[in-house]
């Protein structure tokens, strides 16, 4: 096992290896989530603008070559904070954005895979994002009350007209990942996943044997991983490591697929996340965490 240093300086994401998407997308495994940059409810502007652009600036120092938004962060203010920070992008820094809620209001969050929307909503990143096609664009989810081929089949109109690089899946089971992939090559799947909340261990199977990017969102449970008691408190105490990077660590441990994307608004927790890209974890260990589940 390799403990983590005591200082975060000489971090980097390039420690937790590679993956590709869709075939042609090469990116580190250890990306960034830019949700928790917006307002209370993730609503509105953040608290401290300042702190969100250096959170974001700092995450591409230190290696982090994915970042994972939406335009319904804020809503659209997570994208414009993103090009705002970081516009002119760096070579090889891909930015993952998703469409399909509307949002009326804080902590509110409405389906809507109508096609229109979703055009409508790859437009409005393209210029929000300043980017002339989007790499990866997930659909937020399926809209149960519209057929799956008219969603799909706007994200390929899409993907076709050169502003859609590749496609994912959002919140989905391996029946709907199966269906879609009859219609069009999906290139990630981004479920709910963490070390406590295991609900989409199939689809991360499915996905592993598949070769397709598993992106777990909520991967450090705010608020329901222990902060130092009970086996992830003693790996963590052995380790030298905080709980919060077993638990990332436990992760990228999981599957060669997975790409965390632990996000923050501080940036001493953003070089703490990173630091647990060097983490390693033998058998003994994740089987210590696996009984968590």
């Amino acid at each position: 096992m390799t403990e983590v240093e005591s200082t975060t300086a000489a971090a980097s994401a390039a420690a937790s290896g590679t993956l590709t998407i869709g075939g042609d997308l090469t990116v580190r495994r250890l990306g960034f989530g830019s949700m928790q940059l917006t307002g209370k409810g993730v609503w509105g502007e953040p608290a401290d603008r300042g702190k969100a652009i250096a959170v974001l600036r700092r995450a591409v120092e230190l290696g982090v070559d994915f970042i994972d938004t939406a335009d319904a962060y804020g809503p659209e203010v997570a994208e414009r904070l993103i090009a705002e920070a970081l516009h002119p992008y760096p070579a090889g820094l891909v930015i993952a954005t998703k469409a399909g809620f509307e949002r009326p209001g804080p902590g509110v969050w409405v389906v809507n895979g109508r096609p229109e929307h979703l055009r409508a909503a790859c437009e409005g990143s393209l210029r929000r994002l300043r980017v002339d096609r989007i790499d990866l664009l997930q659909l937020h989810r399926i809209d149960p009350k519209v057929p799956v081929a008219d969603q799909i089949g706007a994200l390929v109109e899409l993907q076709r007209a050169g502003k859609v690089r590749h496609i994912g899946l959002s919140e989905v089971k391996v029946a709907q990942i199966k269906t879609v992939r009859r219609m069009t090559a999906v290139g990630s799947v981004q479920n709910k996943y963490n070390l406590v909340e295991r609900g989409s261990s199939k689809v991360l199977d499915y996905c592993t044997r598949e070769g397709i990017a598993f992106i777990p969102w909520y991967p450090l449970a705010t608020g329901k991983l222990p902060k130092s008691g009970g086996p992830l408190g003693r790996v963590a105490r052995r380790l030298g490591a905080t709980p919060a990077q077993v638990a990332i660590a436990w992760l990228l441990g999981k599957s060669p697929m997975m790409l965390p994307i632990a996000g923050t608004s501080n940036v001493g927790h953003l070089e703490e996340n990173v630091a647990a890209a060097a983490l390693r974890l033998d058998p003994a260990t994740m089987e210590v965490l696996e009984a968590m589940g």
